[in-house]
Parts: C-alpha cells; structure tokens; sequence
C-alpha cells in the first residue's frame, strides 16, 4: 500500500509508509496531511446536556450572576479553567476560581469547598471532574452546578443541571477520546452558536486553540480524529506567541523553535503540572490564563523551579518503588508498590514508569495515616479506569475513578493488600498478565545520510504525533559511534555514523534509568544498530536531525 500511495502521490517513501500504517488510504492523504476543524469537529449538540449547560451559561453571562469555576489541578483542568476564564474575560466577565489542593482535599469536588463556593456564587462549573461528585455537588445548595468533564461515568449521574461528558454510560463513546479541554471548547461553540442565534456574537474561538492542543497532548488524549485537528491548529496559533502565559513557559523551558507535541506533552505539561504536584495547586490554571506578561513571567520562573523539586521527589519514589516492585515480582497482571509518605503528587508519574519498565498496568501508593492515596497507570486493551470503579463500588476503596489508561484512588492501610490483590484478578481477566516486553515497532531502515532535515518535515506532515498515533521509528544498522557522554542525572548524549562522512547526534532520556547508558557509554568506536525517532534540533539558527535513541543493539561482526 505505500509503494501505491508513493506512486499514486509522489510523496516521499518515508512518508507514505508512516500513512500506510495509519491506515490512510491514497485518496484520503490529502485530507489527513492538512486535517481541517471545519471538517472534523462534531456538532456540540450530539453530547448530552450540550445545549442546557451553554444555554445556563449564558443566562449567567446576560444576567452578570456570579460565576466559579471549580477545576482539576493537572494541565487538563488548568486548561478547561483558562479556556472559560479567557472567554468570560473577553465578554467583560469574570469568575472565581478554584482549584483543590491535591494534599489536603484530594482530587475533584469536595463538600466543604462545594458548599461554600454555592453560598457565594449563583453558577458552579465543574470541569475535568465532577462526574463521580455525588454528595459534593448535593451540598452546592443554592447554586446551579454544570459539570464539563471526560472521565468515565457511573451507573448514576450526580443531580444537577447538566453533565455534559462523552464518557457518560449513556453517551455513544464516538467522542470518548476528548479531554475535558475539548469539551470546554465544545460548549462555548455551542454557546457562540446560541449567542449568534440571538443576533450577538462571541468571542474568537480558534485563538483558543492553542490552549486546547496543550490539554490534548498532556492528558494523553488520543491524537485520532478532531484531536489531530486541535492539536494542529493550536500549535499553529502557539506559535504567535500572544497568549502570555504560554510565552513565559516556553521562555523558561527554553523553547527557541516552532512547538512540537513533544514540547507540549514533556516541556510545558509537566511544568503546569507542577504547581499541582508539589506547590500552589491554582498556580498552572492562573498562568495559563493571565494577561500580565510580567506576573506571566514570575508565575513561569516559581513552576519551573517546583517542576525540578518534583523531580528530586519522584526519582526518590521511584528507585523505592522500582525496589518494592522487583521483590513482589514484575510479571504479574499488576505491578504495584506501595510507601509511607510517598508525595501523592509524583506516585501518577512513578507509575508511569512502572508501567514503561514492564509493560503491565501498574499502580503506586504514598501512604499517610489510616489511608493510601494512589495513581495507576494501565497498557493499551486493558481498562483500569473501569476496574478502579467496580473495586470502590464493591468497598475495597473509600473512593476511584478515572478512564481506560489512568485512574485515581483512596483506599484504607488495612485494605490495600486485598484491594491490588482484587485488581490484579479483575486486570488479569482483561489479558493484562498476558503481555510479554513491549515490542519495538519499527517502521523501516535508513542510513545516517538519508536522514535529512527536509525528510524529517516531510515526515512531520502526518503529525501531530503522540498517544495512539506514534512517530515512525527507524533502525540505522550496523553505525559507528563517536562519541557517547552521560548529561543531567541519567541521560546520553551520542554521534554516530556510517564512516561515508554523515553524522547524526542522538539523545536518550533516562538511559541510565536502565541497561542502555551503561551499554552504550565509553564505547566510541563500537558499531551498533539503533532504533529511535528523528526530530529537528534547532540551535543558534541552525537545524539539524537528531534520533531520539529507544534501543540499541550490538552488531556482531559477519
């Protein structure tokens, strides 16, 4: 198929086998390559609640009622927050928010916080949370409360004017790879197309994209359908640089090219983040939203410097929980590890490299009096979220939730044996013990002189690349390496080459985290095949390839 599609389109190899494998057929690779929102995004209206929760909305707007938002702390919730914020703004609006500390109130609506926001405030809208929020949202007396959220839904809905969340049990599911940003979007689309039906009009919508694209990419949402769209069409207006919250992150993470999803998934997401995980729970959702570029600025300067205490923090969890892991075994339908004082803010990121390292689900608990406060993590065909709930519905957990690759939960010390036992059972019926080492992928072979900048943007066409959309991944047989140098705590610089006189340097995050770093380190001279991404390096003005190193192997001689 994509020797058919290179002659069909003229485009180049490399490019047609990467659409092939997205299952893109020749006559559908124009659209794919340039992926237009007016063609991709759904109608609002076919989400349950759509037209009641911007119809309130609004009404809240006209009336100048007072507005709170209560938002998740991750990227996904700053961003939701922001997005209203900014459109509230822009209306002559504004609202409170409010953003839960992670510590001391734990994920999503809580009734104190509920009730007091109700007392105050004429509209409550919950996003990226709210779903679950049963007896919080009933203590909201007094108030209209409106829940925007994705997470996956129970067999009852909380009582309150609309929940409006494509993972409801009741939704079809078409649209259950949106992220709580998305559904934010979708409703002040509804919401524009009500105020047009009124004769009035709202404000830019598509300046609000590159908001959207930064919850996309960091929540890990799926890059399939209109999140392509988003994604494209946000990085587009990022890259304009007038949103100033986005500006100072980007200055402070040292971004100095066009953003990629790599810089939204690994530079600007774990930094918004941060503020949530370790510091001023607000601090990511007040970034994102302020017009002040010198608060901007000091706000970016503070979450980057908790960003680097988070990873301090996490790469003590994570050696003790590798160790914890390793003594009860890592071929088990679920790998967990569970430590007293463990901080709830890095045990999600911990578990993500529990679930890397062995390619089973994996869940990570910091312990704090009577109870555990965990995250989880799970691997492709295998729903945690869904698991999480059935253990809380059945009392092994005071209280979970999430959706198919992440969840959260709290449980009681004397329960968390028997609860990962049951999960690892319910996990284990899913195929979740079945799963030997990931395989590496591999999408073709190149040389290091064919490894070219203009290949490379080519390549990126097919993009955005992220979850359930991978970028190819090339083998460069049998090359020579140059040079080899441990950087940062745990990371490999290398060069290689073919000894034809091209050369390509290669980056591998966190090799000394595993076996690659010593293997390679100090072998200049050795040849190697390695496997990795190509990306573009901008630096001093100038562009050049280098390989994001996944694996290598030593090539034997004949």
């Amino acid at each position: 198929m994509a020797e058919a599609m290179h002659q069909q389109t003229d485009l180049p190899a490399a490019l047609c086998q990467t659409l092939a494998r997205r299952g893109v057929a020749p006559d559908a690779v124009a659209g794919f390559l340039e992926p237009q929102l007016r063609d991709l995004l759904p109608n609002p209206r076919i989400l349950k609640d759509m037209e009641k929760a911007a119809a309130r909305f609004l009404r809240a707007v006209k009336a100048r009622e007072r507005i709170a938002i209560f938002a998740d702390y991750d990227v996904d919730g700053g961003s939701s927050a922001a997005l209203l914020i900014d459109w509230l703004r822009q209306m002559g609006r504004q609202a409170t928010l409010y953003v839960p500390d992670r510590i001391d109130e734990g994920y999503g609506p809580n009734e104190p916080a509920m009730a007091a926001l109700a007392h105050d405030h004429d509209l409550i809208i919950c996003v990226d949370c709210g779903t679950l929020s049963h007896a919080p949202i009933a203590a909201a007396k007094g108030a209209d409360v409106v829940v925007l959220d994705h997470h996956l839904g129970g067999e009852t809905l909380p009582d309150c004017l609309a929940v409006v969340n494509p993972n409801r049990q009741d939704e079809t599911g078409d649209l259950a790879h949106l992220c709580a940003a998305a559904v934010v979007f979708l409703m002040l689309v509804e919401a524009n197309r009500q105020m047009r039906g009124q004769g009035a009009q709202g404000p830019d919508l598509m300046a609000m994209l590159d908001l959207v694209a930064l919850a996309t990419v960091a929540d890990v949402a799926p890059l399939i359908g209109v999140n392509r769209a988003l994604v494209r069409q946000g990085l587009k207006i990022m890259a304009r640089r007038s949103r100033p919250g986005l500006v100072a992150l980007s200055d402070v993470g040292r971004i100095d090219q066009a953003p990629t999803s790599y810089h939204l998934g690994f530079v600007l997401g774990p930094r918004v983040n941060a503020g949530g995980r370790i510091g001023a729970a607000d601090l990511g959702a007040r970034l994102l939203s302020t017009q002040n570029p010198v608060e901007a600025r000091a706000m970016a300067e503070r979450l980057d410097e908790l960003n680097s205490e988070r990873r301090e923090i996490e790469n003590a969890v994570r050696a003790a929980a590798i160790e914890q892991a390793e003594n009860r075994g890592l071929d088990a339908p679920l790998v967990w590890a569970a430590g007293e004082g463990w901080h709830p803010g890095v045990v999600g990121i911990v578990a993500s490299r529990l679930k890397e390292m062995t390619n089973r689900p994996a869940i990570v608990i910091g312990l704090d009096g009577d109870e555990g406060k965990g995250s989880g993590r799970s691997i492709s065909g295998v729903d945690l979220g869904a698991s999480i709930q059935r253990l809380a519905a059945e009392g092994l957990l005071i209280k979970g939730g999430g959706h198919k690759m992440a969840a959260g939960l709290t449980v009681a010390r004397d329960k968390v044996d028997t609860a990962m036992a049951r999960l690892s059972d319910l996990l284990a019926r899913q195929g979740a013990g079945d799963a030997g080492p990931a395989d590496l992928k591999l999408d073709g072979i190149l040389m290091p002189g064919a490894a070219q900048v203009d290949l490379v943007e080519q390549i990126e066409k097919a993009g955005p690349f992220g979850a359930s959309a991978p970028a190819p991944r090339y083998v460069f047989p049998d090359v020579q390496i140059s040079f080899a140098k441990r950087v940062g705590e745990s990371h490999l610089k290398l060069s290689f080459g073919d000894g034809l006189g091209a050369r390509i340097d290669a980056i591998c995050f966190g090799a000394f985290d595993g076996p690659l770093g010593p293997r390679l380190s100090d072998r200049s001279g050795a040849r190697f095949h390695l496997a990795g991404r190509l990306e573009i390096n901008s630096w001093g003005g100038r562009q050049s390839v280098q390989l994001r190193l996944e694996d290598a192997a030593e090539a034997t001689p004949g």
